[in-house]
């Protein structure tokens, strides 16, 4: 068996990010249609789409990469989306419900901004600029996701669910 090199690892996060991505995409309606806060359900709708702008961007990688765009199971992603599920059906209909919604996205946020950063890192090591420049755009994306819904969460779902 060949040793393992960055590149290699570089591939398979890719594929994990990928997979993780697509989840998301189906997790996102689900918390859009759960939340009770306005402008909470419409930061999940929006970012529904910078979502999907995130998905094609990495087939563009993957692309670049002359590899085919296919995920590779990531429990940690499927760990989190579940943790808010159960927030869903548990805060059913109490006033904690879009409090644990916004730590539920949060959690998924901070995953993915941990494995962008990564990711941009591994690519300019490489000497993957155009890729890294594209990882970096979501990476930005995700970092700005994260700021709204620290601001969603202060100044109103955990004044309301306190």
């Amino acid at each position: 068996m060949a040793e393992k090199q960055l590149d290699d690892l570089f591939l398979d996060t890719l594929k994990d990010i990928y997979y993780a991505e697509r989840q998301i995409l189906k997790a996102l309606p689900k918390m859009a249609k759960a939340a009770t806060s306005p402008e909470l359900k419409a930061g999940f709708e929006q970012h529904q789409q910078e979502t999907e702008g995130q998905v094609e961007r990495l087939q563009q990688v993957f692309e670049h990469l002359g590899k085919p765009a296919r995920g590779k199971t990531c429990d940690a992603i499927l760990g989190i989306i579940e943790e808010g599920k159960e927030i869903m059906d548990e805060y059913k209909g109490t006033q904690a419900l879009d409090a644990g919604l916004v730590a539920a996205a949060q959690a998924v946020e901070h995953y993915e901004i941990a494995r962008y950063g990564t990711l941009v890192t591994w690519a300019k090591q490489l000497g993957h600029t155009e890729i890294a420049q594209l990882l970096s755009e979501t990476l930005k994306e995700e970092e700005a996701t994260d700021k709204k819904l620290s601001q969603v969460a202060l100044k109103t779902v955990n004044q309301k669910a306190a």
